[in-house]
């Protein structure tokens, strides 16, 4: 993708409070906590923190992906090492020690430099070795995509297991409620821009240069609404309660994140919507546990008898019990394995079942439990703690 104009101006890092080289996880759990602090939900009515709740959106869409923050480091190595300045037509000079070119305040200097990075689009007559696409003065009033959204999902442990569809609630951007996202007023619709014919670009000539940018007119909508939505002004987008639909595979494990494609923030002038991430947090069963992405533990006590002299022992799986022989000598701790009685995945086979045996040792016995164990221990006189002493 070609780089922003907003990452000249933008230090994402400091936004989210980490350094430059923080990885992956420092960059999620800053944005975790930031997200959290700003959202609209605990913020409400707080334009203020609506403001800085989208900054650090788009800060992590960006640091949080390995391409994205690949080319915003490149940008931002270009604004340090002065190669990005203001010319007389406002930001966009290039050259050694910010001297050299200077575009017009009409042409944008982040998409002209889209092709260094190989995110630039062939633009106008010139081919390949035109420019790109730029946007200019309008670039505010081009299509956006929306922020990516974050919200969490608490489910109980057997709906993790096999999988459910369920709906998550939060408050975030979403389509105009009036217009329903077209940002004209109800009783209107966008027309077709006169200028662009509807494609959002202008050919431009520039000497031996030919390339596009943003219609002036629809500033790259494609289309011009002469009467605004009174509700979100013209946008398509407010700020409002919503409910998405989310389907969680079965065998979902604790802290994973499910994307729901294109439910995100909403895009604004006609752009497309972000996509919504759903972190899943698991409640622990009071019986099962589990062991990697696939396999079930439970732990079955065993009386000192059984664990002696052997026993036959009834063991709950998440459908049917099964019988399992205890073999005599058992120790605690020992583990057996159930084969194909743990998570099964939608496609490929099935976790197994990790028996864990415990010694249940009574605490409370009455007279005749207390002979028997006399008399057992009496039987055998050995100390196994003797091969301890030195």
């Amino acid at each position: 993708m070609a780089p922003q104009r907003e990452w000249f101006d933008k230090d994402y890092y400091s936004v989210l409070g980490v350094p430059q080289g923080a990885t992956e996880k420092e960059i999620t759990r800053a944005y975790r906590k930031l997200a959290k602090q700003y959202h609209p939900d605990a913020n409400p009515g707080n334009r203020e923190a609506e403001e800085k709740f989208k900054e650090v959106s788009a800060a992590n869409d960006v640091l949080s992906d390995a391409t994205k923050r690949k080319e915003y480091d490149e940008v931002r190595s270009m604004v340090a090492s002065g190669a990005y300045s203001a010319g007389p037509g406002g930001p966009g000079g290039f050259g050694a020690g910010g001297e050299g070119f200077t575009f017009e305040e009409g042409v944008d200097f982040s998409d002209l430099l889209g092709g260094l990075f190989g995110g630039g689009a062939p633009g106008g007559r010139g081919g390949r070795g035109g420019f790109g696409r730029g946007r200019g003065r309008n670039a505010r009033h081009a299509p956006q995509r929306g922020s990516d959204l974050e919200t969490e999902l608490h489910l109980d442990f057997m709906d993790a297991i096999h999988g459910v569809t369920t709906s998550v609630s939060f408050t975030a951007e979403a389509a105009c409620s009036v217009c329903h996202g077209s940002g004209a007023a109800p009783g209107t619709r966008p027309e077709t821009c006169p200028d662009c014919g509807g494609s959002g670009q202008i050919a431009v000539d520039q000497g031996p240069f030919s390339f596009s940018q943003v219609c002036p007119t629809c500033g790259g909508r494609g289309a011009i609404i002469t009467t605004p939505c009174s509700h979100c002004r013209g946008t398509g987008v407010e700020v409002r309660p919503r409910e998405v639909k989310v389907k969680i595979p079965a065998g979902v494990d604790d802290g994973q994140r499910i994307r729901v494609k294109e439910r995100g923030g909403a895009g604004a002038n006609g752009g497309p919507s972000g996509d919504l991430y759903v972190v899943v947090h698991v409640r622990p069963h009071p019986i099962f546990g589990r062991k990697g992405k696939l396999d079930l533990t439970v732990h079955v006590p065993l009386t000192i008898a059984e664990a002696a002299l052997g026993a036959r022992v009834k063991v709950p799986t998440l459908t049917d019990p099964v019988t399992l022989k205890v073999k005599g000598g058992t120790k605690g701790g020992t583990t057996q394995k159930v084969k194909g009685r743990g998570i099964a995945p939608a496609k490929g086979s099935s976790g197994d079942l990790l028996v864990t045996y415990d010694i249940d040792v009574p605490t409370k016995l009455n007279d005749e439990q207390r002979q028997a164990l006399e008399a057992f221990a009496a039987a055998f006189p050995g100390n196994p703690r003797e091969q301890l002493e030195v």
